[in-house]
């Protein structure tokens, strides 16, 4: 059998928890032991930065920033509350290294700690070169560098509008260059151009242009510069974020792009139209030098009136040359009057020969026209006249002949006559177009008959006929004339 001593009891487990008299660990909750260690966390690391890259990064509806902090060792949950999300410089995205300030906390409710950020920084400018390259890949992968849709800047432009900082040096580089150019009318769109909250001013910027309406009160721009002076990778990076990017190359107005010097290059100048090294070399490709316009307006006004005067000069050579082979008009008009002269002399001729023809047979008719002559004529057709006498009996015959004939032409005409069968009670058939209806077949076939009577006309409808009118139409009743 086994032996215990009598003070081995308190060490022994048993069926239920006791407590022991002078014990100093009594059993706590699990709500007491996660505020415990949330208080030794806190307490112990309530400022650390830690440097990772970011890997999960999540918004929530809130505004509230969830993501992880990684290394190839381990990995550290971390939030970043609306506040602090609303005053970063970047837009947090996989796999971009940062260096984040805060607080260590922990979460009861998952039994994990976090780090709580307040601040979070790209860790140096190779990880912002990184992120550069990144965005620049992802960009052009969607067509937004192509050169296919880029546009020509006008030549002209009647009104320039122009997104940069109202109070720095390179609004006044710009209007002065333009003034000393071509003056034209600019429209300044004032924005910050670097720090938090560049990136989406500069973007509406854009964005505001392409929207007014041609004609309203603030006049639309033919053309947009978008500019701002030199500085370090970090003080440009306003113009790297994609939501600028997205608002120059989906811009409805042609852009040129003049931010920092010759040697910066950010991805607005691969989405703008046109890049210019300079805010004042974009002011020279915005608009023409006004005095060498003109000078060439000149040369060319010039140049037109050396032509016109060639042209002229030219016409008239060629007409003088022309007239030369034309006959003189008073040789086109020596054989006409000639010819004239010969129709009028014979003219006259002929007018004389004429006369004296009409004269002679006048003379031959002359004497048949004495009174004596006439005279004897009279009394011969007198006495013609009273040998003939008038016979009533002749005249009597003739008007009985004619009596007769005009009574049978009367007695023809009534015997075909075709309404005179109908004083005794027959009937005319015709159809809708007053042709007569002779047979049975011909009436049934029509859809409206005329009756005529002796005293008057009545339309019917053959019974069986085929109904020419549609469906939707009623017929008409017969109605009496």
């Amino acid at each position: 059998m086994n032996s215990h001593l009598p003070g081995d009891d308190a060490a022994m487990p048993g069926l239920l928890a006791r407590e022991t008299a002078g014990d100093n660990a009594p059993a706590l909750s699990i709500s007491e032991l996660s505020n415990l260690l949330k208080r030794t966390v806190e307490d112990r690391f309530g400022f650390v930065r830690v440097r990772g890259e970011l890997s999960g990064v999540k918004r929530a509806a809130s505004g509230h920033l969830y993501l992880s902090l990684k290394d190839e060792n381990a990995r550290l949950d971390g939030v970043m509350w609306r506040g602090g999300v609303q005053r970063l410089g970047f837009a947090p995205a996989d796999g971009i290294e940062v260096i984040a300030t805060g607080k260590l906390t922990t979460y009861p409710g998952r039994s994990n700690y976090q780090i709580v950020i307040e601040r979070m920084e790209i860790a140096g400018e190779g990880a912002l070169l990184a992120l550069l390259e990144k965005t620049k890949a992802r960009l052009a992968a969607e067509g937004l560098f192509d050169a296919q849709r880029k546009r020509a800047i006008p030549y002209l432009p009647r009104v320039i509008g122009v997104v940069t900082s109202p109070t720095g040096a390179v609004i006044r580089d710009i209007l002065h260059r333009l003034r000393d150019r071509f003056p034209s009318h600019v429209v300044v769109w004032p924005v910050l151009v670097q720090g938090q909250g560049a990136a989406p001013q500069i973007a509406a910027a854009v964005r505001g242009f392409s929207e007014l309406a041609p004609g309203g009160p603030v006049p639309r721009p033919d053309l947009v510069i978008v500019a701002r002076g030199g500085g370090s990778i970090e003080d440009l990076w306003a113009f790297n974020e994609e939501e600028v990017v997205r608002a120059i190359a989906g811009s409805t107005i042609p852009v040129i792009s003049a931010v920092g010097h010759e040697t910066d290059t950010t991805l607005a100048d691969f989405a703008a139209d046109r890049r210019a090294p300079t805010p004042t070399a974009a002011a020279e490709m915005a608009v023409p030098v006004r005095a060498e316009l003109a000078g060439t307006l000149a040369e060319l006004e010039a140049r037109r009136l050396r032509a016109i005067g060639r042209q002229l000069a030219q016409a008239r050579e060629r007409l003088d040359q022309r007239a030369r082979r034309l006959p003189q008009p008073q040789a086109l008009l020596q054989a006409q009057a000639q010819r004239l002269d010969d129709l009028g002399d014979r003219l006259r001729r002929s007018l004389g020969h004429r006369t004296e023809l009409a004269k002679a047979q006048l003379a031959r008719h002359a004497g048949a026209l004495r009174p004596a002559l006439l005279e004897a004529r009279l009394r011969r057709e007198t006495e013609r006249l009273g040998a003939l006498r008038l016979r009533p009996e002749a005249l009597l015959q003739r008007i009985a002949t004619a009596r007769a004939r005009v009574d049978a032409l009367d007695r023809l005409r009534r015997s075909l006559d075709p309404e005179a069968p109908l004083l005794r009670g027959y009937v005319l058939v015709t159809d809708a177009s007053g042709h007569v209806i002779k047979t049975r077949s011909v009436a049934q076939a029509e859809a409206e008959l005329t009756l005529k009577f002796a005293d008057g006309t009545l339309a019917v409808t053959p019974r069986g006929a085929r109904a020419k009118a549609t469906p939707a139409t009623a017929p008409q009743q017969p109605k009496l004339l």
